[in-house]
């Protein structure tokens, strides 16, 4: 008798997307806080190996969706769900993509607290995404999604203060549209996040 194919773990591939996530969160806070403009385009090397890690496990993902008869979500929640989780790597590669195109030879001292925030926020994701299992019983996963809900918030306030001293210190024409552009960049980074655990939630609302 021929062995039963084992069904595909969807809730172990979203943990593999968070640590992806981590990931690549820690290493652009540490890209940042040490920054070597010489160093720039080696490390949007080692960052575009993180988010092509992730469009592998993706593809796989996608492979077994195609044939699965009964999975363990609505078909379309787990599309919606895994690209949303792509998102939150692509935005962090193009924050260092962003490093290396504008030619970026000093680090903002600001960045490095925005980075921090975006460090804390995939750690969020990760928190929630562990519990995704259980969403049906976890007494926890609604908490871990405000609480990336509210990291998002407090980066709306850092993006803000960030433009604020962007243009009190008179900086050139030339720099505020480079550091505009990454400022966006480091603030998508949390609303993809948000928008991550928002799918979540969702999921928990229409199987409740």
């Amino acid at each position: 008798m021929a062995e039963r194919k084992k069904d595909f773990d969807y809730f172990a591939y979203f943990c593999k997307c968070a640590d992806s996530i981590c990931e690549a969160a820690e290493y652009l806070d540490e890209s940042l806080a040490n920054f070597d403009h010489e160093a720039v385009f080696d490390r949007l090397t080692n960052m575009h190996h993180i988010e092509n890690e992730a469009d592998l496990a993706k593809h796989e993902m996608t492979k077994a969706l195609m044939h699965e008869f009964l999975p363990p979500i609505e078909r379309e929640d787990i599309v919606e769900l895994a690209a949303k989780l792509d998102d939150i790597v692509d935005a962090i590669e193009d924050v260092m993509r962003r490093m290396y195109m504008f030619d970026v030879k000093e680090m903002r001292p600001e960045i490095n607290e925005f980075t921090k925030l975006i460090v804390k926020a995939a750690e969020g994701v990760k928190v929630t995404l562990a519990e995704f299992k259980n969403f049906k019983t976890s007494k926890t996963i609604r908490d871990n999604v405000v609480a990336v809900n509210t990291i998002e918030s407090e980066g709306d306030v850092l993006h803000a203060k960030m433009y604020h001293e962007l243009f009190r210190d008179g900086t050139n024409e030339r720099d505020i549209i480079i550091w505009s552009k990454i400022f966006d960049e480091l603030e998508d980074c949390l609303d993809s996040c948000e928008s991550a655990v928002d799918i979540v939630e969702l999921v928990i609302m229409k199987n409740s």
